[in-house]
């Protein structure tokens, strides 16, 4: 087993070294991990007497492991330090990895010896968590092609390794785009309606590039507040149509040599997952999809979806009636478009709630709402977070420690801003997860939180804070959850430890969750500090907030449900090789759950990464889906209230953390959140707070 430190990939001795780490060393790296691993496996493949989780299952846990925390560091810069040299790097051992875990997935001799386990006496002995961890191997098996005959499991291994070059593919092409956009605004007066702080950043980012006036750019917080508050409507059209056909056909491009057309890519991916699913003697992908997830079926999941269709309709329907009318009679525009939309929607906010986005952007300064989130979540679960040292990636990026009674529970990586190279969004991810070794010493969990919010601009010659949206302050507050579900495990068995092993329509629980506390005044006040007063926000302007908390829902949740149904629709009953476009589906999908067609020239599904290159193939539904779970959760915290627990109920929040946070996924979700609970969940709650009764 290879521990050269001369190599940082191959050091594991504690957190990444990546202030040494270049592309220069994933190729080493990768080829020593593989070689080390398919040693243990060809070890672990020989016939033995006795077949036990010591000398079989942890053995491959621990060359497997090395290798899934190496991989997932070049991963992640990848994602976040984007470069030609280490893109390549990344592509050219793609493959490699792809190939090693396909051939594991199928290995008979391992997958036999799973079985031989699972039917010994001493399975009854085992740990729930380790009965969890053999359930979802054997399961894992199977949906790896390991019970398929050789000619088969042959193309199932080339799908999958396509599958991964084409999806890194796509979200390479969606990158590219993204930063390849540049709009160039000449003079202020063009910027009317657009906040300061927006218009400064535009400026310094026009003379980063050497040029003159303002610079926009496809990156969230530079193209979306053009969106939401510039007067000029030709301005609003142009960024709109750059954002709906970016990696698209319709795509504008200015590095003419480049092509980032995702087209062929978004056919060639769900041709490769129906041929999967016809593999695996499935009908379709989103069968194979469901297998390790919560819902039971397409069926089911399309009935949930479209139930929460016919319920919200009625406040879509009138929540755009409202829009149109306002927008021609106060704003002038006769005919609403999509580019009209947010800016129109902000009016009307303005207009009926007295209060703009922008007035409460300056409530919402980095600094506070950085301190605001760590008081909450210390005292909700009675852990301390301390400032740490580590080897980072870029000088942005901030490292933590969560403790409790002292000792270090979990580590995490906050990395906040938008920039070039840097994939947009904003996510959680694992950097390593927690485990109990052989030795009794607990390998703690650590985190990547990233998100792509404003940098701090220079005014005056002065570095100002970051002021964050509310609806940033949300997002931040939704992968914080996913990175509590990481770190406050108490599991010592990695395969089921934080949010491994958990279902993908559960996953996003506790994310969701935390979204809840955004809305509580309680909370807010130690959230908030006007950037020049440092008032903490009025109780004035927090009831305008929350008059207006459910503005828009109809429309906002018939979106993610046009969004949840095209996914499931292109995996379950839509024939890759037939003449339809991908895009009549869509149009399809949008005639029957949409109040608002979007332009003909819109391309969503171009940059739709979370289906294409991300994990949620035929699971985007899982986002409204955990809301009920997450809804019905934090109903526990309004009930505490009720009876007199205040809102942050300690002892609440202790319940949350052991029954939901610390078991990981060592148990099926539904059990978890009944023991929570105490009952199954129900769509009231999520109903409730959306305004849309049922």
């Amino acid at each position: 087993m290879t521990t050269d430190s001369t190599n940082p990939l191959l050091d594991f001795s504690g957190l990444p070294r990546f202030d040494a780490i270049t592309f220069a060393h994933v190729t080493p790296a990768i080829t020593q991990l593989i070689s080390d691993a398919s040693a243990v496996v060809s070890a672990l493949e020989a016939p033995s007497d006795k077949v036990t989780w010591e000398n079989f299952v942890i053995p491959l846990e621990n060359v497997t492991e090395r290798l899934g925390r190496a991989w997932g560091i070049v991963n992640h810069l990848n994602n976040v330090v984007d470069t030609p040299e280490l893109r390549a790097a990344y592509n050219e051992n793609q493959p490699r990895v792809t190939e090693f875990w396909t051939a594991l997935s199928q290995n008979e001799a391992l997958y036999a010896k799973y079985k031989a386990i699972a039917a010994s006496a001493a399975c009854a002995g085992l740990s729930d968590a380790r009965k969890k961890i053999l359930g979802n191997a054997l399961r894992d098996f199977r949906l790896g092609g390991a019970e398929l005959p050789a000619d088969k499991k042959e193309r199932f291994a080339q799908i999958q390794e396509q599958h991964a070059a084409v999806s890194t593919r796509f979200s390479e092409n969606v990158l590219d785009a993204t930063n390849d956009y540049k709009l160039i605004v000449a003079t202020e007066a063009e910027l009317a309606g657009l906040p300061e702080d927006v218009k400064l950043a535009a400026r310094a980012a026009a003379e980063a590039d050497g040029k003159a006036g303002y610079q926009f750019t496809l990156h969230f917080p530079s193209y979306f507040p053009i969106l939401q508050f510039a007067d000029q409507r030709a301005l609003r059209e142009t960024i709109y149509r750059a954002s709906a056909t970016k990696a698209s056909e319709m795509g504008i491009v200015f590095s003419q040599l480049e092509n980032w057309d995702n087209t062929g890519n978004i056919s060639t991916l769900l041709t490769l997952r129906n041929e999967e699913a016809k593999l695996l003697d499935y009908n379709n992908f989103a069968e194979v999809s469901l297998v390790p997830k919560m819902a039971q079926s397409p069926e089911h999941v399309i009935a949930f979806l479209e139930d929460l269709a016919r319920r919200a309709r009625p406040y879509a329907e009138q929540d755009l009636a409202e829009l149109r009318a306002f927008a021609r009679d106060e704003l002038g525009i006769d005919k609403l478009e999509a580019w009209d939309l947010t800016y129109a929607s902000e009016k009307l906010r303005e207009r009926r709630y007295a209060f703009s986005a922008q007035e409460v952007k300056e409530y919402f300064p980095e600094p506070k709402v950085i301190a605001g989130l760590f008081r909450l979540v210390q005292s909700l679960f009675s852990v301390t977070i301390k400032a740490d040292a580590a080897p980072v990636w870029h000088p942005d990026v901030r490292f933590y420690r969560i403790e409790r009674d002292s000792q270090l529970v979990g580590q995490f990586y906050l990395d906040l801003y938008a920039r070039s190279g840097k994939s947009g969004g904003a996510w959680m991810d694992d950097a390593r997860g927690r485990r109990l070794d052989t030795g009794g010493v607990v390998q703690t969990p650590v985190a990547y939180l990233t998100c792509n919010f404003t940098p701090p601009a220079m005014q005056g010659g002065q570095l100002q804070p970051s002021l964050f949206t509310h609806d940033e302050v949300t997002t931040l507050f939704h992968e914080f959850g996913h990175g509590l579900h990481h770190m406050l495990t108490q599991v010592d068995e990695i395969g089921v430890s934080g949010i491994a092993g958990v279902e993908w329509d559960a996953v996003e629980l506790p994310s969701q969750f935390m979204e809840n506390f955004c809305w509580e005044w309680d909370v807010l006040q130690h959230l908030t500090a006007h950037v020049k007063t440092t008032e903490p926000l009025p109780r004035a302007l927090y009831d305008k907030m929350m008059a207006a908390k459910n503005f828009q829902s109809g429309m906002q949740t018939l979106r993610q449900v046009e969004f949840s149904l095209v996914d499931m629709h292109l995996h379950y009953d839509y024939d890759p090789a037939s003449s339809i476009p991908v895009q009549q589906l869509i149009n399809d999908v949008r005639e029957k759950f949409s109040v608002m067609m979007p332009p003909a020239f819109n391309r969503f599904q171009h940059s739709f990464g979370h289906i294409f290159a991300g994990g949620y193939a035929a699971g985007y539904y899982s986002y409204k889906w955990a809301e009920v779970l997450s809804a019905d959760a934090y109903a526990a915290f309004e009930e505490a209230v009720a009876a007199g627990g205040g809102q942050l109920s300690e002892d609440t929040g202790k319940r949350f953390q052991q029954e939901i946070l610390a078991v990981g996924g060592s148990r099926p979700a539904l059990e978890s959140f009944k023991a929570f609970r105490g009952r199954e969940p129900n769509i009231d709650a999520l109903l409730r707070h959306s305004g849309m009764k049922s």
